[in-house]
């Protein structure tokens, strides 16, 4: 072997510099991949929706066993029923938002990923308040623990779209992202102080307890208002 082989060949003690190894298809320099970090949390996610049927399960054999009509399953159980409406609907509407907040990410920061563990962490605790109101019905802790995990939820949510909103470059390049960014920080700003005044409402009040959730919707039809032409 030639004494420029030498220096050509990677890895070897020639006389010329060493050439740097080439990147990796699609490697990213400034964070890991958005889209394994979506495929994660999209798959966390449909455990912990799937996870809030189980108890509604579990009451059939408990039925049959005790001998009771098919239709008790349901109206025997109408507290259970709803709670897992509610929860299904809770975490549909969060995920569809967290869906919209990483439809265009590219790269995933180390503070990006923790915020983002801390959101997954409220959906998967979710399943345990929401079991509880089917046995406790209109209970002040459970409703302010439901209300503290959706709380929890929305500022991870927060805090990533503060993130993002503060780092461009981990978005693709869209020239309409800056704007949508910036709605949905200020629609996620008001969905956490409307949140706290349903927590308020719900423990003055517990009639209107887990009602008062419908609150959230104002923040989002006053941004749609203020978006028409004049």
């Amino acid at each position: 072997m030639s004494a420029s082989d030498a220096v050509d060949e990677p890895g070897t003690r020639g006389y010329g510099p060493a050439r740097p190894p080439s990147p990796a298809p699609g490697g990213n320099k400034e964070g890991a991949s958005g889209e394994r970090l979506v495929l994660f949390t999209d798959a966390v996610t449909a455990i912990s929706i799937t996870l809030l049927i189980l108890p509604l399960i579990d009451i059939v054999p408990e039925a049959a066993s005790a001998h009771e009509h098919a239709s008790e399953v349901i109206t025997g159980h109408l507290d259970q029923i709803w709670s897992f409406l509610l929860s299904f609907a809770v975490i549909a509407n969060i995920w569809r938002e967290h869906h919209r907040t990483f439809s265009s990410v590219t790269r995933v920061t180390r503070p990006l990923m923790v915020w983002n563990m801390g959101w997954l962490l409220s959906v998967v605790v979710l399943p345990l308040p929401t079991e509880m109101i089917g046995a406790f019905g209109r209970d002040q802790f459970v409703a302010a623990f439901y209300y503290a995990v959706l709380l929890a939820s929305m500022v991870c949510r927060l805090a990533m779209l503060r993130i993002l909103k503060t780092n461009p470059g981990l978005l693709d390049e869209d020239d309409q992202q800056p704007c949508r960014l910036q709605e949905s920080y200020t629609e996620s700003w008001l969905n956490v102080l409307t949140l706290v005044l349903a927590l308020v409402l719900a423990l003055a009040v517990p009639a209107l307890q887990y009602y008062s959730l419908l609150l959230l919707v104002l923040p989002r039809r006053a941004l749609l208002r203020g978006r028409r032409p004049r």
